[in-house]
């Protein structure tokens, strides 16, 4: 399990994350999901419900459960019709069987999970699916390599957050066999949206002063000079969304 304390970072940023952390493509949730509306799902690790939003938009019904408070009254604020519940994906309040699916939205990396594990499996129906997401700025792209560079997510925090290989996937024998699809899309930035958006990063809102200044610093020049993004008052950020599923099994 991943550090606790950028795990329970974000709530002081909840209005911002809400406002500049990307969304994701509905086609990648409904993958994720496995199961067509009006499945139930329980989206652990909620947040601000970014991806509480789009199950809701596509027509599932959505239990959202996450730990901090901070993030669960953001939640409420901007999702209309749904609850937080207070909980870990460790221990969840919910009853046996509770969803024909469970999906993590950029949040399975924080999971202890030799214990989320069965949890997961308790709260699935027969045939249920586990569908962990991840949003990763593409790095192909060379601005975002760069940006990468800048604020150091390639050096520091790619072991938590890099979801390859599959391997960082085994469920344990309550599952069946991981399955992996990748999807693609763009959100458009602006040079002070883009600082906003790495501004609610765990790493930057853990990170001393010193350190927070030099990122920004770094950022500003980027957007400033780099031959793709200089004198543009909007750009695209390009991400790769990776999808990882696995249906639950019953002895």
């Amino acid at each position: 399990m991943a550090d606790q304390t950028q795990a329970l970072s974000f709530g002081a940023a909840a209005a911002e994350y809400d406002r500049f952390r990307p969304s994701y493509p509905v086609e990648a949730v409904r993958w994720a999901v496995g199961t067509p509306p009006p499945a139930e799902v329980v989206d652990l690790g909620a947040g601000t419900g970014k991806l509480t939003r789009v199950l809701l938009s596509a027509g599932y019904q959505v239990t959202p459960v996450e730990p901090d408070a901070g993030m669960r009254d953001q939640l409420a604020a901007s999702t209309g019709g749904v609850t937080a519940l207070a909980g870990f994906a460790e221990a969840v309040p919910l009853p046996d069987g509770a969803a024909e699916a469970v999906v993590a939205g950029q949040a399975y990396h924080w999971f202890d999970r030799e214990r989320a594990h069965p949890e997961i499996a308790r709260l699935l129906r027969d045939g249920g699916h586990f569908g962990a997401i991840w949003n990763h700025r593409d790095d192909r792209e060379p601005w975002v390599a760069e940006l990468s560079r800048i604020t150091h997510d390639v050096a520091e925090n790619r072991g938590h957050f890099d979801p390859e290989p599959t391997v960082s996937l085994e469920l344990g024998d309550s599952f069946g066999p991981v399955e992996r699809k990748e999807f693609t899309h763009r959100e458009p930035r602006t040079p002070e949206s883009l600082v906003a958006m790495i501004s609610t990063r765990s790493y930057f809102l853990t990170a001393s002063a010193e350190k927070r200044a030099e990122i920004v610093a770094g950022v500003r020049e980027l957007t400033a000079t780099h031959p793709d993004l200089a004198g543009r008052e909007s750009f695209d950020v390009p991400y790769r969304v990776i999808v990882f599923r696995s249906q639950v099994l019953r002895s």
